[in-house]
């Protein structure tokens, strides 16, 4: 089939390569958010997608948005059999979605229809999932309620952060899109209606969201910690500012810290919770680098009663 990619961020990439390298279909273009402002200079820069899309040689789309005119008149000339979606980061209007022969299919990174929305990764982590996974759906005009193609299935490590998570169902999620790209063209593959039961809403994560509540149990501050990093980084309050908190591990053992209040060994940090407590392992002071907790601890001199959070 003729193709024409959707993608924007780096988790995009390796579904592109995967497309790329099939030899089955031919990516004719690839459709991309703006270049956006980045570094020290802000300097504006294109996304991972338009960057690998420029080395591979293919046409880059990026229009400010889906429904202009311009773009729209280039996508009907292109005249694409399909268009497989990663992450793009704009709605579709009804107006391109019908364009392609196949329509658009998209690759979402959760068993649909669990976690629909921007951050499916996250929000199952932070709800406790022992299995995730990612989809391949037609795109409809809902929030990630078309058809499903395909699935694969990923175990939840114990310590998987959402970024461990993202990178793995990234590469196994390329697969399945590669897979369902085949099967549309050779008609062995039907899009099945996702099931009316079981639904779940994954909006983006705010940086509410990832304040710590401390007087929660340890699973869930583990879960919070781990779901947010590395974004948008997880966090509670020290001595009047924020202090982000990278990576911390369960101390079942630990169970005489009131919630917040601190406790300073020679190389261990631990934090109480409204459970056990947690040790604090790698956390990032305002201003500053990341850096082990003990060395933090250290830096601060913590003094008996201190407490985190408010």
């Amino acid at each position: 089939m003729k193709l024409v990619f959707a993608g924007t961020p780096e988790v995009a990439v390796p579904a592109l390569d995967a497309l790329i390298a099939s030899g089955r279909h031919e990516v004719a273009a690839v459709v991309t958010r703006p270049d956006a402002p980045a570094g020290r200079g802000r300097r504006l820069i294109a996304s991972p997608v338009a960057q690998r899309a420029e080395e591979a040689g293919i046409e880059v789309l990026k229009p400010g948005r889906p429904r202009d005119e311009e773009f729209l008149a280039r996508l009907r000339e292109i005249a694409p059999d399909c268009a497989p979606v990663v992450a793009y980061g704009a709605l579709l209007p009804r107006v391109a979605l019908d364009i392609p022969a196949h329509g658009w299919v998209n690759l979402h990174f959760s068993l649909l229809p669990a976690w629909r929305g921007a951050a499916p990764v996250q929000h199952s982590l932070m709800a406790g999932d022992e299995i995730t996974g990612a989809s391949t759906f037609l795109i409809e005009e809902g929030l990630d309620s078309g058809p499903v193609y395909g699935t694969v299935t990923e175990e939840v490590r114990p310590t998987d952060t959402s970024g461990d998570l993202l990178t793995r169902l990234a590469f196994a999620g390329a697969g399945l899109l590669a897979a369902t790209m085949d099967g549309i063209e050779d008609g062995t593959l039907k899009a099945v209606p996702q099931p009316a039961e079981g639904v779940t809403l994954a909006p983006k994560i705010t940086v509410e969201d990832a304040h710590v509540d401390w007087s929660a149990p340890a699973l869930r501050v583990d879960r919070v910690v781990r779901g947010c990093t590395p974004a948008p980084g997880a966090w509670t309050m020290f001595r009047g500012e924020r202090l982000k908190l990278i990576q911390v591990a369960l101390v079942p053992d630990r169970g005489d810290l009131a919630p917040g209040a601190l406790a300073v060994g020679k190389n261990n940090v631990y934090a109480g919770t409204g459970s056990f407590a947690v040790e604090l392992l790698w956390v990032q002071a305002q201003g500053k680098k990341p850096m082990r907790a003990a060395d933090w601890a250290r830096g601060v001199r913590i003094v008996d009663g201190e407490t985190l959070g408010a």
